[in-house]
């Protein structure tokens, strides 16, 4: 129906594309009348843009097709809408006049004769299935139609095969730095964390233990070696934590569920977690999702001031979808440092990211990437 529908706009949209043409030829070729053509012609093709985004589920750039398409347009739409408005037309009269000659009871006979066959009906019956078979012509053609119409769209609006082959090698150059970008970034981190948490506190405990071995008071000494090793705790302490925030074993131990659990475990903000996979996903798309996940809500307890965290893993036929929300105040921006190395981490694997953060909260932070590893 939605195909019928779209099939009949087009073809009132055809008419008056027809008549435009007709019209603008001539004043083109009028210097000072081409802008006012121009912009009649624009909102055409935006008209154009809408019905088949609306009506045949086809979305086309926000640009291009020109005087081409409506040449091509105008001619198509007149025919096939004719067609269709002539099928739909016939159709109905034929199923309204049987159907009514059928229960006012005055339908007469008609002998169908057939090769050895011989078959009496009525005039009724004979209607009621004429314009049933006609109405579903009609359909089929509406649809054949509404796909030449989609491969049209994509000739005039879409880009070339050269154009695509072009924007893809753009994107996987720029992808190719994102990833170099995003491992240096990764380097610096880990540096940072090994210079001012673990280096600091094998300091720390270098002192003690030097101060110990060279105090003649065994008390003081004794007191200074319980410091050493309370020192040394807090050392394994701030090297587990940095092996866990490289790479924690979990995840290829145990799976995302739980160690996404070990993330919620460990904020300081309560983190609500509802995972939705029925099968592991494969290991680089489950490590990107796991490091999604667990930079958003460090994002979130350093910047949002949130009280709750809710992450949501989900799943379809062919993508994998992680959102997290947080009831915080609002305002990230999708370019800040943070967000913006998610975002490349989600563009290296051909995947979608996305932040909707009004000021006041609340903040959404959503993924989705293929379930299968894209390759170059």
């Amino acid at each position: 129906m939605r195909t019928l529908v779209g099939m009949s706009a087009g073809a009132v949209l055809g008419m008056v594309e027809l008549v435009f043409l007709c019209v603008a030829g001539p004043l083109r070729l009028v210097p000072a009348m081409r802008p006012t053509c121009d912009r009649i012609a624009e909102r055409l093709l935006s008209f154009e843009r809408a019905r088949l985004a609306t009506w045949l589920g086809h979305r086309t750039a926000p640009a291009g097709g020109g005087y081409g398409f409506l040449v091509v347009r105008a001619t198509v739409g007149s025919v096939v809408g004719y067609g269709v408005a002539a099928g739909l037309f016939f159709s109905g009269l034929l199923l309204f006049g049987g159907s009514w000659d059928l229960l006012t009871g005055e339908s007469e006979s008609v002998p169908i004769r057939l090769p050895g066959v011989k078959v009496i009906s009525n005039i009724g019956v004979v209607g009621v299935l004429t314009g049933g078979f006609l109405l579903v012509l009609t359909q089929a053609g509406a649809l054949a139609a509404g796909a030449a119409e989609r491969l049209l769209a994509d000739r005039f609006f879409g880009p070339t095969p050269q154009e695509r082959m072009r924007r893809r090698i753009a994107e996987l150059t720029a992808t190719r730095s994102d990833i170099v970008r995003a491992v240096d970034d990764e380097r610096r981190r880990i540096e940072r964390d090994l210079h001012d948490g673990v280096q600091q506190r094998g300091i720390a405990l270098a002192m003690l233990l030097g101060r110990a071995q060279h105090t003649a008071d065994p008390a003081k000494s004794g007191e200074l070696v319980a410091q050493a090793y309370s020192e040394s705790r807090r050392l394994l302490d701030e090297l587990r934590s940095v092996a866990w925030r490289i790479y924690p074993t979990a995840l290829d131990e145990l799976g995302l569920r739980t160690a996404l659990a070990g993330i919620a475990e460990r904020s300081s903000v309560p983190v609500a977690v509802n995972y939705g996979l029925v099968e592991r996903p494969v290991s680089e798309i489950e490590t990107a999702l796991y490091f999604i996940v667990r930079e958003a809500i460090n994002n979130v307890i350093k910047h949002a001031g949130a009280r709750d965290i809710l992450v949501d893993v989900d799943e379809d036929e062919q993508t994998i979808s992680v959102t997290v929300c947080d009831d915080g105040a609002g305002g990230a921006a999708p370019s800040g440092g943070g967000l913006s190395g998610l975002a490349r981490r989600v563009r290296a694997l051909d995947g979608v990211f996305t932040v909707h953060s009004p000021p006041g909260g609340p903040t959404r932070i959503t993924a989705t990437l293929p379930k299968e590893v894209p390759c170059a």
